[in-house]
C-alpha cells in the first residue's frame, strides 16, 4: 500500500475551516459600511495565509482557503449567477443534534430570468490561495443541484425556462466556464459540495420533494446528469471530487440514512474521481454501499467528526477503515473529517487548536494505514 501522489490524498479534508474572530468582525463591519472592501480583503488574506500554514503544519498535502472568502458555503457562489436572487424558503428541515431538534427554513434561491455567468466567481480567490500555498490548493464550490432542489419547478422562472432542460443546460454552462477559468489559473483540484443526493436518502426529505412536485426517484438521475454536464470537458490532469453532506451547522445535521438508495448511481454514473462521504455516526449508515465503488475511484471516509470536539483515537479510526475495506479495496480508500469545520459564520463546536489536532490525527492515521511521508 502506498501514499497517493494525486488527489484525493490519503489524508484529505473537505474544505471549510473555523474563521478567526477578527475576520468575522471585519466582514460584519464591511456589511454595515463601517469598513472599506479593501480593508476587509487585507484581513481576509492575512487569515488565509495563517490557515494555509496551519494545514501545512498539520501535514496535509492539500490546502483550502477555509472558505474564508465567503459568508456561506453556497450562497456567495450561487448569488453571483445572473438572475439568481434570494427567495422565501419553500423547504422545511429539522436540524438534529445532541441538544435536541429544531425546525429551520433553509435559505432558498430563485431564478428570475435567463441565467449566465457574468464573469469569474471564485477564480480570483483561488489565485490568492495558490500564491500562498506550498501544498496542493483545492477550490470548493456548491453543487448546481442546490439551485433547484429547495424550490423545484416553482423556483425557476417559467417564462425564461418553459422547458427545464434548458435551465439545466444553462446552469451547467455556468459551471463549465468557471472551471475552465480556474484551470487556466492553475487549479488542478476542485470539489463539488453536494447535499441533495444525500438528502434523497432520507424518507422525510423525499416526501418534501414530492410535496413541491418532484419525483424523488427521478431526481438523483436528473442531478447526476446535471453534475456531469457541469464538469464535462475537464482536462485529464484536473481532479474533480464530490463531498456528500447531510447538513452541517453548530454540531447539527438535517438528513439521516445510509447511502444505499443512491450508491450505485452515485459511484458509477457521476463522473468524479473521489467521494468525500460522511461516516462519523450511526445516522450515516454502514459501509455496505461502498461495494458499488468501481475501480479507479476513491472513497474518502469521513470518520473524524466536525460536529463535536471529542477526539477520536487512531486505533478506532484504523478499526473502522478495516471495516470499510471489507466492501471496497483498501487502496481505493482515504481518510478525512466528515464535513467542513465551519460551513458558515458562527456555530463552531470546537477551538482552532482542536481543529488542528483532528487534522493532525487524520494525517498520522493515514500514514499508519497507507504509508508515506
Amino acid at each position: 500500500m502506498s501514499a497517493r501522489t494525486t488527489p484525493p490524498f490519503r489524508a484529505d479534508q473537505v474544505g471549510s475551516l473555523i474563521r478567526p474572530q477578527a475576520l468575522i468582525d471585519a466582514r460584519e463591519a464591511a456589511q454595515q459600511g463601517r469598513m472599506a472592501p479593501e480593508q476587509l480583503l487585507d484581513i481576509q488574506h492575512e487569515a488565509i495565509r495563517d490557515v494555509v500554514r496551519m494545514q501545512e503544519e498539520a501535514g496535509l498535502k492539500v490546502v483550502t482557503d477555509g472558505e474564508f472568502n465567503r459568508f456561506s458555503w453556497q450562497r456567495d457562489f450561487l448569488l453571483k449567477i445572473k438572475n439568481v436572487a434570494p427567495a422565501e424558503a419553500r423547504l422545511n428541515v429539522r436540524f438534529h443534534s445532541k441538544a435536541g431538534a429544531r425546525d429551520h427554513k433553509p435559505p432558498t434561491l430563485e431564478v428570475r430570468g435567463k441565467i449566465s455567468r457574468p464573469g469569474p466567481m471564485f477564480v480570483g480567490d483561488f489565485e490568492y490561495l495558490a500564491s500562498v500555498a506550498k501544498a496542493t490548493p483545492k477550490v470548493t464550490m456548491p453543487s448546481p443541484t442546490i439551485l433547484h432542489f429547495r424550490g423545484g419547478r416553482s423556483s425557476v422562472d417559467q417564462t425564461a425556462y418553459p422547458d427545464m432542460a434548458d435551465f439545466f443546460a444553462d446552469l451547467a454552462q455556468v459551471y463549465r466556464e468557471e472551471l475552465t477559468d480556474l484551470y487556466a489559473k492553475g487549479c488542478r483540484y476542485a470539489q463539488i459540495d453536494e447535499v441533495n443526493l444525500a438528502y434523497l436518502c432520507d424518507p422525510v426529505l423525499r416526501a418534501q420533494a414530492t410535496g413541491f412536485g418532484e419525483d424523488p426517484d427521478q431526481l438523483p438521475k436528473t442531478y447526476a446528469k446535471l453534475i456531469n454536464d457541469s464538469i464535462a470537458g475537464l482536462p485529464a490532469d484536473m481532479t474533480m471530487c464530490m463531498h456528500l453532506c447531510r447538513g452541517n451547522f453548530a454540531g447539527a445535521w438535517i438528513a439521516e440514512g445510509g447511502y444505499e438508495p443512491v450508491a450505485e448511481l452515485l459511484f458509477n454514473e457521476v463522473n468524479v474521481t473521489g467521494y468525500f462521504l460522511e461516516f462519523d455516526s450511526e445516522r450515516a449508515g454502514g459501509f455496505e454501499p461502498l461495494r458499488f465503488l468501481p475501480k479507479g475511484k476513491v472513497a474518502v471516509l469521513g470518520l473524524v467528526t466536525t460536529k463535536s470536539s471529542a477526539m477520536e483515537t487512531r486505533d478506532d479510526l484504523m478499526r473502522r477503515i478495516e471495516e470499510a475495506a471489507k466492501f471496497a479495496p483498501l487502496d481505493q480508500l482515504a481518510l478525512s473529517a466528515q464535513c467542513g469545520f465551519s460551513s458558515g459564520i458562527g456555530g463552531e463546536t470546537m477551538t482552532v487548536e482542536r481543529e488542528f489536532e483532528k487534522l493532525r490525527l487524520i494525517v498520522e492515521t493515514a500514514r499508519e494505514v497507507w504509508g508515506g511521508a
